[in-house]
Parts: C-alpha cells; structure tokens; sequence
C-alpha cells in the first residue's frame, strides 16, 4: 500500500491571487485533483491511500486520515479555507506521526533485528505551500524546525529522526504571480532552494519544486508520478581509496571526476532510494535478508540503541567477483538514478563488484563484515544491489565445500568453521539463515538456542509499546473530524507594581470607607480575575434573543425583518416578505444547494382542483392490466378479451352511449364542402342468390369457393385472375346485403332505403367476426393468400365500409412487414371500386374494369 499524504498549506497568505484570477489555495486543490486523475491511470494506483492534511492545530489538520473515504476526503478538499499561520514544522511533525503510530502497533520497522527493505509501509507527502516566512505564536521563523516531542507517539525515542527510511516529503513552493510570465518558459523545473522546506526534503530523499505558472504545475505533477515508487532510502558513503581509471580500447580514461558534476552531487556520498518491487503473485514484496543495524545485540542489554532514518551503507571501491551460489536465495535491489550509479555505469565494468558494509555491524570490527555489493547490470542501464547474508564469502566459501567435496557430509573440521562463522554473524540472521538452508536441502546445522537476539527486557518493552500505539492509532482516529475546544476567554494580568500604601488617594479612602477593610480590600483588589471573552465563529449569534448580537452593520435590515416577522405590519405578498425570503434563500451553504427535495418539503402544499379528475391508473409492472383510458390498435383487441372488443365496436358504429354521457354536437360544414348523397343501386334477384350468409359470418352454400387460378395474385400480369368472376361475386353480394349504398359525384339521388341501427349492429358484429379471421391469416407466415382473399369477398356494408376494412388490412400487414401482401390488397380494393362504380353505371359485371 502507498500513501499519498498532502499536506495543504491554509495560511492567510494563500489568499493571494494569481495571474488566473483564482488564489493559491485554488491552485493547490486543483494541484491535488489533477494528481489523484493522472494517478489513476497507474494499474498500480489500487494499493494507494490518499490522506489530506492542513496547517491547523491538531485533531483539526486532519481532515482526511486512516478510516475515512474518498467521498470525505474530496468534499474536505473543496471546502479548505485559507486562515491561520503558517506552522509547517508542527504540521510536518503531526504528519510524520501519523505515519509512525500505525508503523509501531504493525511492528514493521523490526527494531533491533536488522533493517528490512521488503518490510515497507511506502509514504510520499506533499506540501503545497507558497513558500512565505513561517509564523507561529512565538513570531515569525527564519528556519524550519520541528518539534521533537518523543511522548507523542510511543517509540520515537528509539528512531533519531522523526520520520522513516520510506517516507519521503516533497514540495510544491507555489509562486504563481498576479501578471502572466513570458511563455517561452523552458520544461526544466528548478528546485526551491531558497524555502526552508527544500532542506527537508533533501533530508529525506525527496524533492522541491517551484511553480510559476500552470504549464509548470502539470510538468510538476507528471514528474511526481515518476516518484510513485516503492522503495527505501539508503545514505550511500564511500569508504577507502577511489577506484583507478578504467582506460578503453582506444587509449581514453573512462570515469567521472568530481569537477564534472553539479555541486553537491558527489558521487561518494549520496541518499538515494532503492526500488523494492512487489511480487506479482502475492501482491507485496518478498525478500529474504535484512540488512544490519549499526550495532552488535547484546542479550544482557535492557535498551535499544536509537538508530537513525536511512542506514548508512558504505561501500568499498576495490573491486571483487561478485558470487553467488545456486540455491541460495539473495535480494536485488536497483538503485534510483544518481551520481553514483553514473559513476558506475560510466567505467563499463559489468563483472565487477564494490562491497558493502555498516559500520559497527559486526563484534569486534569497526567496518564490520560484507552482507552484498553494488554490481552494474549486464547491459549497463541499472546499478543493483545485491544484498547476501553477513559475510557472505566465508560462507559461501563453507556451503561450496559441503555441497561439493563433502557431499552434505560435514566433518568436525567444518563443523568448527561454521561454528567460527556463526560467532560472526548478528544473532538476527539465523532465522533467514535456517530458511535458506532448509531450501537448499541442508538441515540440523544452525542450533536451536540461537533464536532470541533480543533479551526479555527488550522484547516485553517493545510489546509495551506497541500497545501503547495501539491505543494512541484508535484516538487519533476518533479524533478526526472533531472541533477544536474554543477558549474560555483572555485573562487580564495586572502588570502595576504600585503598592496601596503609596496610592496618593490612600487617606481619602480610608475616610470614605471608615474602619471597614474588608470593603476598602475588595475595592482594591486588581483585575485578575478578569476574563475577556473570545467570540467564536461556529456559533451563530441569536438576534431575535440578544440585540447585542447584531452587527452594527446589519442593524436597518435586521430590524425590517423582525418587523415583518413579528408584527406583521405588511401583508404577505408585500416587498418585505419577499426580500426577506429571498435573502433567507441566498443564504444556504454550499453543500446543500443541490438539495431540492428538502426544499421541495419545505414548499406549501398546491390547492386542488374544483373538479378533480380521475387518476390515471398505471399498467407499469403488471402485463395483464390493461388501461381502459388509452387507445389501443386492432391487434391489441385481439388480446385484450371480449370486453375491449365490444368497447371497441361501440365506438366504431356510434351506438348509444349509456346513460349519463354526453353526446358531442356535430358543428356547421363550411361553404366550400361539396356533399355528396348516397344511391342505391338496383337490386338484382339473380345474383342475390350466388353468395348466402349465416349469422356467423362464413358461408352458407359454399357456391362462393374459388380456386388458386381464380383468386390470386400473379407477378407477370398488372391485375388479378378472374376480375369478372369475381366482380360478379361482388354485385351478387351487393344487392344481397340490402346495404349496396356508395358515393356517386355524378347524379345525386335521394336514397331508397335505409339500414336500421339493429341491422347495422349486426353487419358491425359480423365484420368484426370476420376480420379476427382476416388478421390472423395476415399475421399466419407464407405465401398462400387464397383463404385470406375467399374470407374479403364476404364482407358485409356498402363500399365505404369495405374499403375501411380493407385499409385496416392493409395497416396490418405493413405492421408485420408484409409489403407484397400490401400490394395485393390495395389491387384488389381497385378492383373492386371499379367493379362497383361499373354495377352503378349500368355496364355489364363481367366487363373487367381498366387497367392502370
């Protein structure tokens, strides 16, 4: 898990504004979201934890810590106000501590047994601050200083420094000005030498930048994603002579002499970081040797010596073989780009090795025994280090002898080396070392009573502490979020040192006040009990109780609302009322400006209609519920039952409607409105009696029964087959139905006889019977349309009727995609028009009307 700490800078200072028109406060939060966006696209961003820290005083600087969400932590960000002083050394100490709480109930810096880098909790915190002078109570402060208070987290005192080897601080100085900077701006970002909190970040292996501008801010930010690595830092010291020059082919020395480098950029002594990569199987890292404290345990020791931050690892320049030694698990570390790893991949030297060491490490040598070395990588892009158990070439010369000429046999000879070995070793490595044999395939060599490098004293003081932190990790967490006590008031301090006795008024009062001291005694008595009350600005003044909590600022407008409010003087539709609702509107806080349904709540309830209409009952959710107040097509009658089916046809013939319901009254045709009259054509007994009906609807003689080549449409031909037989089949049906009636422009004539409302009901009832029939022979899959065409010849009612019905066909097969089915209908409602305007014309009914 990385945690990405940022450390906000809310001095008043960051009130100033920039050449963008926004403040550095803004500039900072933008800082962070555009961090947290380009950070996400990192597959490596899932093991981050944000936390967001302030400048304010401890519990109210952490306004985001261990437990809270991303939520928290973005609505903390935008509501960061830019007040108080600036204290960046108590506000770095706070951080680092709320780091080494967690660190000491986990147990993860294993103090006194050795340094583990692959036991790493990586922390990267970053300061956006502009950089000002700090200030604090005592004044302003020319020099970063923070306060090394041990009692706030349990085992400080065993670390020298307040932070750890994987914790490093970077600083972001902005220093944005008001006028807009040249834009020939290069991409190189200088560091801010001239902060203080550059020295802090160079102490613990980070950086300082400084930003002049947005350009510089985004190269900032992509240059602290390169950062985002899990390692540690190591303080790398060169011990003994330097290396000779390495001479090429060619006759040149390669090297890098230290006139060649930047200032302060020596290669002999640099703090850098180590990339620890994690395992892509487990998902943390996984390592195997820890690297030695800087002094030898002592089981009768009751204390821990205090180790610093970084471990100071010299190495020696006089190259060696670098070995190893198959089987036997070693940690590879690559060190962070520096003047160092230049050096050495400069002299091209791939095979060659430097050792290294920390001092006082081993008993009695003061440079202490080798536990690795420094190596170039084979294609020299990289420097390693390689980090072996201690003294790794007198055993790796005793295991090649075991495993090669004894044969895992070992001899009292060996067995004495080994043992001269161990004596050598930090009591700390045996419990990697048996792990490592045991791999190897060697047991029953390391003794058992080698285990405990620590004495009791030490381990139950450790157990104390962790405790302890434990404790001090669960408060700081409930802290979060709390406000801080405000101040009962200021005490005044008399600072008068004149005695009563000298007071020159000293006999008046004493004539004034008689013989009674204990009055004259309380009259004397100096203000110091007298307390003068700090207002605090999270609670809101009650106006409406105490006037003198009105600013005289806000007095006229106060007191038009309390008139409003309380007397009542102006109706409330007035100017009054409306301007106090309107700045009671205007005076919500941010974050609950997108609440409407609480301001909906808070709206009167609308007055109801006079006359209430029906609610519209919903079918949402329920497939079998049909709303009887919408339309619905012919399909949908189908489905819906009998019920729907009669509504239906009600509506369709004007029936009468039930009692009750109002009748809508046709209106006044226009002018221009021609009128035609309907005719009736002659009845003709010899075809009455071609087709005959029941009352269901289907044929009664079955004389009406047409073959595939009578009715039927042909591709090859532009009209249907046997157009006269069927046009006779028309007339015959025509007169039959008593209901012949159609349009005729030509000659209007009064019509002969009219339908009853009974017997159009029962034609109505009929086609209905019918076309339930029709569409589901529309809707039946093929190209058969011969049962389809025998069903329309028996349609009941005058044309318009018919030609209504077989429009609505015609609607159903384009529904179900039927374009070939459509044209055929349509042909055939041609025909029969023409056959009908034929019968009325008096022309023959076996005459086949025009073609098209």
């Amino acid at each position: 898990m990385t945690i990405i700490i940022f450390l906000v800078d809310t001095s008043a200072s960051m009130n100033q504004r920039t050449y963008l028109g926004t403040t550095l406060l803004d500039v900072a939060k933008s800082a962070v979201e555009t961090f947290m966006k380009i950070r996400s696209r990192d597959p490596n961003c899932r093991w981050d934890r944000y936390m967001l820290l302030t400048f304010e005083d401890p519990p109210a600087n952490v306004k985001a810590g261990w437990k809270e969400s991303h939520a928290t932590f973005i609505s903390e960000l935008k509501n960061l106000q830019a007040v108080g002083l600036t204290s960046m050394g108590p506000a770095l100490k706070h951080t680092f501590d709320l780091l080494n709480v967690n660190r000491m109930q986990s147990g993860i810096d294993t103090y006194g047994q050795g340094r583990c880098p692959f036991y790493l909790e990586p922390a990267m915190i970053i300061c956006i601050t502009d950089g000002r002078k700090m200030t604090g109570l005592g004044g302003v402060q020319h020099e970063l200083n923070l306060p090394m208070d041990y009692a706030a987290v349990p085992g400080s005192e065993l670390t020298k420094e307040p932070f750890r080897w994987d914790q490093r601080l970077f600083g972001l100085v902005v220093r944005i000005p008001a006028t807009p900077p040249p834009e020939n701006q290069s991409t190189y970002i200088p560091s801010a030498d001239d902060a203080p909190i550059d020295a802090m970040c160079d102490v613990t292996g980070g950086q300082s930048y400084v930003i002049t501008s947005q350009k510089t801010l985004n190269l900032c930010l992509e240059s602290l994603m390169q950062k985002c690595s899990s390692g540690v830092v190591i303080n790398f010291e060169k011990v003994g002579p330097d290396p000779p020059p390495v001479s090429g082919e060619d006759g040149e020395v390669n090297g890098v002499e230290d006139n060649h480098l930047p200032q302060g950029y020596s290669w002999q002594n640099c703090r850098k970081l180590i990339y620890v990569p994690r395992s892509a199987q487990k998902g943390f890292a996984v390592g195997h040797w820890p690297i030695p404290e800087a002094f030898w345990p002592d089981l009768n020791s009751s204390t821990l010596t205090p180790r610093t931050a970084h471990p100071v690892v010299k190495f020696s320049c006089s190259p060696c073989e670098a070995k190893v030694l198959e089987n036997l698990p070693f940690d590879k570390y690559e060190l962070e780009p520096s003047s160092l790893t230049q050096y050495i991949l400069e002299r091209r030297q791939p095979n060659v090795a430097w050792q290294v060491f920390v001092s006082s490490s081993a008993r009695y040598s003061e440079l202490g025994h080798p536990f690795g070395y420094l190596k170039a990588s084979s294609n020299l892009l990289c420097v390693n280090l390689f980090v072996m158990p201690y003294n790794y070439p007198v055993l790796l010369g005793l295991l090649e002898e075991l495993i090669k000429v004894l044969k895992l046999k070992p001899t009292q000879k060996w067995r004495q080396q080994f043992e001269n070995y161990l004596a050598t070793m930090p009591l700390y490595y045996v419990t990697p070392l048996r792990r490592a044999l045991a791999r190897m395939g060697i047991h029953n060599l390391v003794p058992d009573q080698l285990d405990s490098c620590l004495s009791y004293s030490v381990i139950s003081y450790l157990k104390r502490l962790k405790n302890q932190a434990k404790m001090e990790y669960e408060k700081l967490v409930a802290s979060v979020g709390q406000h801080v006590a405000v101040s009962e008031g200021i005490k005044i301090v008399s600072h008068s040192r004149t005695s009563i006795l000298q007071r020159q008024d000293f006999n008046e009062l004493l004539r004034h006040y008689g013989t009674n001291m204990s009055s004259l005694k309380q009259e004397l008595t100096e203000y110091s009990t007298f307390t003068l009350t700090v207002p605090d600005g999270s609670i809101e003044p009650h106006m409406y109780r105490n006037p003198f909590d009105i600013p005289r600022r806000q007095l006229l407008s106060q007191v038009t609302k309390m008139r409003c409010k309380f007397l009542h003087a102006t109706p409330p539709s007035s100017a009054a009322t409306t301007k106090q609702d309107e700045d009671e509107m205007h005076n919500i806080p941010v974050q609950q400006m997108g609440n409407y349904q609480e301001y909906m709540k808070n709206m009167p309830q609308p007055l109801r209609e006079i006359e209430t209409q029906p609610v519209r009952q919903h079918t949402f959710g329920n497939p079998f519920k049909v709303n009887k107040n919408i339309m619905i097509d012919e399909a949908d009658e189908v489905m819906a039952g009998p019920q729907a089916v009669r509504k239906r046809v009600n509506i369709e013939m004007g029936c009468a409607s039930p009692a009750g319901s109002k009748k809508r009254k046709p209106g006044p045709l226009p002018k221009g409105v021609p009128v035609r009259q309907l005719i009736s054509p002659t009845p003709d007994t010899s075809k009455q009696k071609t087709i005959g009906m029941n009352s269901s609807g289907e044929e009664s003689d079955g004389s009406v029964t047409t073959d595939d080549e009578d009715i039927g449409w042909h591709p090859s031909t532009d009209l249907y087959n046997g157009d006269a037989e069927l046009g006779n089949h028309m007339d015959a049906y025509a007169m039959s139905s008593g209901n012949g009636f159609m349009y005729s422009d030509h000659q209007p004539v009064t019509e002969n006889h009219v339908l009853s409302k009974k017997d159009q009901a029962i034609i109505a009832k009929k086609n209905l019977a019918l076309r339930m029939k029709v569409v589901r022979q529309v809707r039946t899959p093929g190209k058969n349309h011969k049962e389809l065409f025998c069903l329309l010849n028996v349609i009941e009612g005058d044309l318009d009727t018919r030609r209504l019905f077989i429009h609505r066909i015609i609607h159903e097969a384009m529904r179900f995609k039927r374009r070939s089915l459509a044209e055929m209908l349509t042909k055939y409602e041609e025909t029969m028009i023409c056959q009908e305007v034929n019968a009325t014309n008096g022309i023959g009914g076996d005459q086949k009307p025009p073609s098209r």
